[in-house]
């Protein structure tokens, strides 16, 4: 018997997993549709036809459900096909065989009920839907569906009979309201009215009492409406007889009725009850009942006492709890302001409020900014203190025009901060604009100047002070500011760019030039690279193109970092046209990097080559090109061990690398040797394809 050698390479295409599962469906797909246009309806001509199409119908079916799990939609499917075949037994034998073992799905015990009701087996329906609200009592579609059967039916007692075995379980305020429009339909409003009575005992809240109220307010029982609030008022628990709501109600109900001395009366007293923090809806509705009913400057100063008095009485207890001297002020303020407006009518009664007013407001101002924080040392407690001044001076300046005063304010907050541990920049900020708006720079200048000599290490100070002189014009005073700025913050860059945008805006180009190279020789600086770049935008926005050249040597001699050497090569290729030039730098930049065998090292290199690549397909030609093209790096994965197993990186190999290393070339070729030998047909490897398997090394 010969041996026949069977050829064990595989297949030159090859085939995956998930293109086998994809064709096995798109053929599935096609067969389905093919079937669908071969498919024909069965013609029956006589009765036993007839039986043998439904046999073998059944047997389909059959065979369905015995391959599957309990599969709801099958078994459906399979009971309404022998309904249409009027086989209404069997079609109730199916649901009785799902419901065996899926008797918790409330969605087929209402299909089963349906189809007992859709043929008119009224009795049937009836015992499905007895069972089923037997087996799942909090469902509330099967009790929907059970009395909405019943009461179609004209059985209105035994509809009224499966309500009260719902209730029974004390269900959601929807089924209970389904009960009494139920009642309603039929006129029984004195059953409706003992299922409310029954339902506010069942939910003992605020809702359930106001829309029982409601109820017998729409039907005119007005006496029946008002007994059921003030029972609401006896008998709701401490949790829910002090809810605003209630009282609203109570209240915008007697308003209905015309009963405005009753409404008032309610309102007043729930203000007494409640607390401030709980009553904000309240006092609305009390408002808004006596704007339309009532007298609006009593109610007014009923509400402000009211507010004031619990004002004080917070700030007996916490002096320092500045968020209510806010409320309190901006209580204050606000009535103040609505009494001077209601009296701009009359002269003299507007004179004499509007002295009350600045009176009364101040006073309180007065009294919010006596209370200092008690540490000199925490400023997050004198952050929220120092919004009383600000607050205190604009209500000056803009609602009372009392310039002088909004001026004394700035001064004394100044003199209370402690300097010493902490300033505000924008208390000296805010001080210096009202001298501004008042034409008085000098003034302004004072006060600026006293912030640097107090405060020197804000900056925004002198931001502020700088853009005041810049818009002045007064470029020598900037500049003077800008000495004084870099002798606090020499290490700032943005400080000495902003310096040398000032002298170039004005044409000082020499000027500007000198002040950024001062600024790249200092010793210390927050951010550098801004800095450099900005000096080499500069020289190339003057067209100085050699300056710019000989900052990108200094800044090589400085650091080796790869977005320099990129950058710089970008420069010479974009600006110089210099690609020679290009050309030895980045091979100067690659024999730095080569000296070292680190990842990073490699990594850089990389860049470089990549960058190489780009300006040669821009400004080289082909030959060009494709040496560069030569040089770029094959990117693979390698192993290393550490302390807890081995983790996977990247690494780049650089063809001259190989070339400079034997060991590297004849592990290429061997695994080259390996590829051929196994797949003679396949292939050979593309210059793309450079995942080294780390397992056959």
């Amino acid at each position: 018997m010969s041996t026949v050698i069977k050829n064990r390479a595989p297949a030159e295409i090859q085939v995956t997993a998930e293109q086998l599962v994809r064709t096995a469906r798109d053929s599935v797909v096609e067969d389905e549709a093919r079937i669908e246009k071969l498919k024909i309806s069965t013609r029956v001509t006589d009765t036993e036809e007839l039986k043998m199409h439904q046999a073998e119908k059944r047997r389909d079916y059959e065979e369905k459900l015995r391959h599957t799990m309990v599969n709801a939609g099958a078994y459906i499917r399979y009971a309404k096909w022998e309904e249409s075949q009027l086989e209404f037994r069997r079609s109730r034998s199916i649901y009785e065989r799902l419901l065996e073992g899926e008797n918790q799905q409330y969605s087929i015990w209402i299909k089963y009920a349906e189809f007992e009701m859709r043929n008119k087996f009224v009795n049937h329906a009836r015992n499905v839907l007895d069972r089923a609200v037997t087996i799942l009592p909090r469902s509330s579609h099967l009790w929907y569906k059970y009395t909405y059967m019943e009461e179609m039916l004209g059985q209105v007692d035994k509809t009224r009979l499966v309500f009260e075995r719902w209730m029974e379980w004390e269900p959601s305020e929807e089924c209970w309201a389904s009960y009494i429009n139920f009642e309603v339909r039929h006129k029984e409003l004195a059953k409706a009215r003992e299922v409310y009575e029954r339902f506010c005992g069942c939910f003992p809240t605020t809702r359930s009492y106001v829309k029982y109220a409601k109820w017998e307010e729409r039907h005119g029982q007005l006496a029946l409406a008002r007994s059921v609030f003030e029972r609401a008022l006896d008998e709701l628990p401490l949790s829910e007889n002090k809810k605003q709501r209630l009282f609203v109600e109570f209240a915008q109900f007697e308003t209905r009725c015309k009963e405005f001395k009753r409404a008032r009366a309610i309102f007043k007293q729930s203000l007494d009850i409640l607390p401030a923090e709980d009553s904000r809806e309240l006092y609305q509705a009390f408002v808004t009942f006596e704007r339309q009913f009532g007298d609006r400057d009593s109610i007014e100063s009923v509400l402000v006492t009211k507010k004031r008095d619990q004002y004080e009485t917070k700030l007996e207890t916490d002096k320092f709890d500045y968020d209510t001297w806010f409320e309190y002020i901006r209580l204050e303020q606000a009535h103040a302001l609505a009494e001077a407006a209601a009296a701009t009518e009359n002269p003299e009664q507007h004179a004499r409020v509007l002295v009350q007013v600045r009176t009364r407001v101040r006073q309180v101002y007065q009294r919010a900014v006596e209370v200092i924080p008690p540490s000199k040392t925490d400023k997050r407690l004198w952050q929220r203190y120092i919004y009383l001044w600000i607050n205190y001076a604009v209500f000056e300046e803009l609602h009372l025009q009392d310039v002088n005063k909004a001026r004394k304010v700035y001064e004394d907050c100044l003199a209370c901060i402690p300097h010493k541990h902490f300033s505000f920049t924008k208390i000296w900020i805010l001080a210096a604009n009202l001298e501004v708006r008042q034409k008085d720079i000098t003034a302004a200048r004072k006060i600026l100047g006293q912030a640097i000599g107090r405060c020197p290490s804000k900056n925004k100070i002198f931001r502020a002070y700088i853009q005041l002189e810049l818009q002045l014009g007064n470029v020598e005073r900037c500049r003077t500011l800008y000495e004084k700025y870099l002798e606090y913050a020499p290490h700032n860059c943005q400080v000495w760019q902003k310096y040398a945008d000032l002298e170039f805006s004005v044409g000082e180009e020499d000027r500007s030039r000198s002040i950024l190279n001062l600024a790249v020789n200092q010793p210390v600086l927050d951010m550098p690279e801004n800095l450099w770049k900005g000096f080499i935008d500069f020289e190339v926005q003057a067209k100085q193109l050699d300056n710019a050249t000989l900052l990108y040597e200094r800044l090589l001699e400085r650091t080796q970092h790869v977005k320099i050497w990129t950058s710089y090569a970008r420069f010479l290729a974009s600006l110089k046209k210099d690609m020679p030039a290009v050309r030895s730098l980045l091979e100067k930049s690659l024999t730095h990097f080569k000296k070292s065998d680190d990842i990073s090292a490699k990594e850089d290199r990389a860049v470089i080559c990549m960058a190489w690549l780009q300006l040669e397909q821009q400004y080289g030609d082909a030959l060009s090109i494709e040496k560069v093209r030569k040089m770029q790096p094959n990117k693979v994965k390698r192993r290393r061990k550490i302390d807890t197993g081995f983790e996977e990186y990247f690494d780049y190999v650089f063809p001259d690398d190989k070339n400079s290393t034997p060991g590297l070339k004849l592990l290429q070729l061997a695994q080259n040797w390996k590829r051929d030998a196994e797949n003679p047909l396949k292939k050979p490897k593309t210059a793309d394809e450079n995942e080294i398997d780390l397992d056959d090394i």
